[in-house]
């Protein structure tokens, strides 16, 4: 507890944040003044930059809206960029502001319906290798028209219940008990010791799997991910011409990346290939079929809505019947309207999950805003630029793809788009090739970025999720298994990006 005033203050700052972190920020937020000063605008501005994606690769140790927000006010203060042109930045992105608002709320009134299909394919496929493939692909067809992070949150939530519900009846309470510890293991019976540390096994595998088809399926329409909305306007494309023009690349590496989940099961490799032992399927068969015996009609029914709400948001994505954002609310108001969703506080809830990275994201906005303003990037798509046009692709596919492996794959898509947009303005390129390099930056900074956390939002949603603790799954462990996905899905991603685009 902090004695004086000053102290109070150091203990408040950056909250639970690690003291050298605190420090390290600080350390910025005095030096770039100076910087300032003494070196200009330009030298500062690339130290704004490193600055801001070094609190987006430590995101683990705290939330980048509170250290990144401090760096970009201060960019304002001392004069790297100005207010007006970060409104600028905000109104141009307002589409995949609105997506994240609207959309991510809209699909969490979805969630019911999710989970009974998650939970049907878990407990009704006997096969490991088959459950693996089907919790891929289904994440990566979900992921196509709604937020990966929401499907993230499904599969969590499935893992979480029914992970949940085997360490009661483990500890020797049934599993309609609630006042338990899962994270403990000090009841658990003997006898069951070895299941549930083959099943923490078995649920780690299939979350990767899931989050991997997020990543698969993200990557293949505007809607996947939130700079794909972003990348879609500014080169004019709708749905349907996105999907098109992704699909040189997007569906070759969906058919590698799950060659490459199957490959993972069959042969055991990087702590995949744990099966399910047969009395926890026992117990989870009994459970879910307790859950569909209490459903009560109107349960029934509200996922009856749910269900043509999701018929009606794929025909809206698909026919382009209004702005994303739009059709995310018109799945808000349907969904809630028939299923008697009507005090504002449960209908609240369901933009917890998307607001806070929509802070985020106008700070991203600031910060590129700074590098617009400075055109930090200008001499390097200069130069990327300058080579022979047939490399132009690669090199772009190769320079988001290792900077999305260590600071945030939105951020990355957002600095590059804007400056190729601006080459084009410039008469430096023409159009066909802005489309192509758009191409080359959308899978660069959607694929290989599954090596870390930091680079997808969603493996860093699971990494931080209730579930990760429970499983045993670590950032290393992430990491790990994340290899073998990393080096198919990048390297699969480049060819096609070099030779079919």
């Amino acid at each position: 507890m902090p004695k004086t005033l000053f102290g109070g203050f150091s203990a408040n700052f950056l909250g639970n944040a690690p003291n050298w972190y605190k420090q390290t920020i600080l350390f910025f937020l005095v030096a770039n003044p100076l910087l300032m000063l003494s070196v200009g605008p330009v030298a500062t501005g690339w130290c704004l930059v490193a600055e801001f994606i070094f609190t987006l690769a430590m995101a683990l140790k705290c939330y980048p809206l509170q250290p990144g927000g401090l760096l970009a006010v201060e960019a304002l203060l001392i004069g790297l960029t100005d207010s007006d042109s970060v409104y600028l930045e905000v109104l141009h992105n307002l589409p995949v502001i609105m997506l994240l608002m609207f959309m991510v709320a809209g699909i969490y009134f979805m969630k019911d319906l999710l989970l009974v299909t998650f939970t049907q394919i878990l407990v009704g496929v006997r096969s490991k290798t088959k459950l693996a493939l089907l919790f891929s692909l289904m994440a990566a067809l979900l992921s196509a028209f709604l937020d990966a992070l929401t499907v993230t949150a499904v599969i969590i939530s499935v893992a979480v219940g029914f992970y949940s519900v085997y360490h009661r009846v483990a500890s020797g309470k049934g599993y309609h008990h609630d006042d338990h510890d899962a994270q403990s293991d000090h009841e658990v019976v003997e006898l069951h010791r070895e299941d549930l540390a083959q099943f923490r096994a078995f649920l780690r595998s299939l979350l990767m799997h899931g989050a991997v088809g997020t990543a698969l399926g993200g990557v293949a329409t505007m809607v996947g991910e939130p700079q794909n909305l972003l990348i879609a306007k500014e080169v004019g494309w709708d749905f349907v011409a996105f999907f098109e023009r992704m699909a040189p690349v997007s569906l070759p590496v969906l058919a590698a990346g799950l060659l490459t989940c199957l490959l993972l099961e069959k042969t055991g490799r990087f702590g995949y290939g744990a099966r399910l032992p047969k009395p926890v399927r026992r117990v989870l068969e009994e459970f879910a079929d307790d859950q569909r015996r209490k459903r009560t009609p109107a349960d029934r029914a509200a996922l009856c809505v749910q269900a043509l709400a999701a018929v009606v948001l794929v025909l809206g994505l698909a026919l382009h019947v209004a702005e994303v954002g739009l059709i995310g609310l018109l799945v808000i108001v349907l969904i809630t309207a028939f299923t008697g969703i009507t005090d504002e506080h449960q209908i609240g809830k369901a933009f917890q999950e998307a607001l806070p990275f929509t802070a985020l994201l106008v700070v991203f906005f600031a910060v590129v805003a700074v590098i617009h303003e400075q055109h930090l990037f200008s001499p390097v798509i200069n130069y990327v630029l300058s080579l022979p046009e047939a490399q132009q692709p690669g090199m772009f596919f190769v320079a988001n793809g290792l900077l999305s492996m260590i600071s945030d794959n939105v951020f990355v898509a957002t600095v590059y788009i804007g400056e190729i947009k601006q080459a084009l303005d410039a008469g430096a390129i023409s159009q066909a090739h802005f489309e192509q390099l758009a191409v080359a930056i959308n899978t660069g900074t959607n694929l290989p970025s599954v090596a870390t956390p930091n680079g997808q939002a969603a493996f860093l949603f699971l990494l931080t999720s209730a579930i990760a603790p429970l499983v045993r799954l670590s950032y290393g462990r992430m990491v790990m298994m994340a290899f073998p996905y990393t080096l198919v899905m990048g390297s699969v991603g480049l060819l096609c990006v070099i030779h079919l685009t």
